[in-house]
């Protein structure tokens, strides 16, 4: 509880400096100490501060959604579009690809998402599958995750891939609905209601992983007591937002206190970073989850190896005789 409050007194030193900046030349102006003014320890009137105007303005957090960190939409569309096409050429002989859209739990937004798929299918349940998130706070799907897309499909998963509300490359308005530990929790959450439509996939035996915020979502996720997902990885993810947003400073901090369902900074709206962060739902998991963590993000490719080895233990498809299970080894590609 202690390092909690003095992370948050840090937290507020931002709004504390907006609140000198608004009253800047009233700060300036020296009165004569009246009844109930804050005073030092040994009695005296506090003397009002000096004000720095420009580290003021630096400091300061807007709550105003209009003050959100401004992007270029039409260059992002550019680049999604750019993405698809490539995804479209690159699979073409190697895997089944396609983009598809599908209802949030939520209930009020389409979620567009890259579906991958085995070429040869096994019939009828044949095949895990996997929700796979992506990072990053307005983060995207991009091609830099083709090689690792090709080798889950080999190793005979299918993989869905949403980007959930304030992805990059779908505008301003579903880039502005963010809604960090919210609701994009219902859209990734539904990626599983997609699969279950697909009759080659088995819906007991969808898992789910990402790395840094799409570990955070996963992390959420197999914490919900109605959870579908039969394991999760959460690799180098974020787990503390009252934390996280105390050391990163105000350039970070603004992506979250614009959010229109979070609008305030932790030592604001304590509950609500407190209800977003995994760390303090750590009692609740309802299946395996697999943790990755380490000084350097190079150190996670021993981890990439490990991952595969935790999903087939979990996700292959003798494990789903009673009674039995699987010890881990290193996958054989096609075999789940």
């Amino acid at each position: 509880m202690t390092l909690l409050l003095a992370v948050t007194r840090s937290a507020s030193l931002a709004a504390l400096l907006a609140t000198f900046a608004v009253s800047a030349s009233a700060a300036q102006q020296t009165t004569p100490p009246r009844p109930g003014t804050p005073a030092n320890r040994d009695g005296a009137a506090r003397r009002p501060a000096k004000v720095e105007q420009a580290r003021a303005e630096s400091l300061y957090v807007s709550t105003d959604p209009e003050d959100h960190p401004p992007r270029n939409f039409e260059r992002d569309i550019a680049a999604k579009a750019k993405t698809d096409s490539i995804y479209a050429v690159r699979s073409r002989g190697v895997m089944e690809f396609s983009k598809v859209k599908y209802r949030s739990r939520a209930g009020d937004v389409d979620v567009p998402a890259y579906l991958f798929a085995p070429l040869a299918k096994r019939g009828a349940r044949g095949h895990a599958a996997m929700v796979w998130v992506h990072g990053g706070v307005h983060g995207d799907w991009n091609e830099a995750m083709l090689p690792f897309v090709k080798e889950a499909v080999q190793r005979g998963y299918v993989i869905i891939t949403p980007d959930y509300r304030g992805s990059n490359g779908y505008g301003a308005a579903y880039y502005n609905a963010i809604d960090y530990g919210g609701k994009e929790l219902d859209d990734v959450m539904a990626a599983y209601d997609y699969l279950k439509t697909l009759s080659y996939v088995d819906p007991d035996r969808v898992g789910i992983m990402g790395w840094s915020h799409g570990g955070f979502i996963t992390a959420h996720l197999v914490m919900r007591e109605d959870t579908p997902f039969k394991a999760g990885a959460a690799i180098v993810p974020v787990t503390n937002l009252v934390f996280r947003l105390s050391y990163k400073g105000p350039g970070y901090q603004r992506s979250y206190a614009t959010h229109p369902s979070i609008g305030r900074l932790p030592f604001e709206k304590l509950d609500e970073y407190i209800k977003r962060s995994p760390l303090y739902h750590v009692e609740q998991p309802h299946v395996p989850i697999l943790v990755h963590v380490a000084t350097n993000d190079l150190e996670q490719i021993d981890s990439w190896n490990r991952t595969w080895v935790f999903f087939e233990r979990w996700l292959h498809s003798r494990n789903r005789e009673p009674g039995r299970r699987v010890e881990p080894r290193l996958p054989v590609p096609g075999s789940l």
